[in-house]
């Protein structure tokens, strides 16, 4: 549930699956009962909670699992209460990094939070530290195998997005954030599957870093993706695919 592709790509090839199944179904399941306490019950009405089951459902959740995350996030079951925060900070070379969080112990996420910084060449910065840097975006990732770029304009931009970008294996979408369900469905109801489709910070400029520093943003963004308690991480680094090999390699 990343903000970096390239960074997810070495991150996956590095993951034991199971380990990351684990940490998955632990984010899902924040999303769905905080989707459900905020919008309720009802993934018709609720878009955020019916994008959370889907995606809960495309990593295989049983069903059981689902629902007793809705009736937490409805009061029908006990659970913990998590309380959404955002995380700003720097890293390597003037790099900037936001972590969007999902906790219910607010003072043990920021104190391993700001550890992870320190450990991996950054420091957690006040609120504003990054945010500058970003616009809040709806990004949607589809495998180039499932559609064509005549498809993508007719379909997706038709149905409200701003924009799409061919970023390797993927298309990216672009859309204002009121705009991502419309499309969204406008994509589903013609059969297209989607990777992905949530809101994120998008960095207005990337900032182009290499070596050493290329390593430290890469385990940066990594640390933080792995922490429990943080749903997403985006930074406006990029590392050049031959940086990325030799790295890989």
């Amino acid at each position: 549930m990343s903000g970096h592709s390239k960074w997810a790509t070495i991150k996956h090839k590095k993951a034991a699956v199971d380990a990351k199944r684990g940490k998955m179904f632990t984010k899902l399941i924040k999303e769905i009962t905080v989707a459900a306490r905020m919008g309720g019950g009802d993934a018709s009405g609720n878009p955020r909670l019916r994008k959370a089951i889907d995606d809960a459902k495309g990593q295989q959740m049983p069903a059981d699992t689902i629902k007793r995350a809705v009736q937490r996030g409805t009061g029908e079951l006990e659970g913990a209460t998590y309380e959404e925060i955002l995380y700003e900070g720097t890293g390597p070379s003037g790099t900037l990094f936001i972590a969007e969080v999902m906790t219910d112990n607010r003072n043990r996420t920021v104190a391993e939070v700001r550890k992870i910084f320190e450990k991996n060449g950054g420091a957690m910065g006040a609120g504003g530290t990054a945010a500058w840097a970003f616009d809040r975006k709806g990004m949607i990732l589809i495998a180039k195998e499932n559609a064509t770029e005549d498809q993508l304009m007719e379909i997706a931009v038709g149905a409200g997005a701003d924009d799409y970008t061919d970023i390797g294996e993927e298309w990216q979408i672009l859309c204002e954030p009121s705009k991502l369900d419309p499309v969204s469905k406008a994509l589903e109801e013609a059969k297209i599957a989607t990777k992905s489709a949530n809101l994120a910070y998008v960095p207005k400029n990337k900032r182009e870093v290499s070596g050493r520093d290329a390593e430290l943003c890469l385990n940066l963004a990594e640390a933080l993706d792995d922490h429990d308690d943080i749903q997403n991480v985006f930074s406006d680094f990029d590392v050049s695919d031959e940086e990325m090999a030799r790295i890989a390699g």
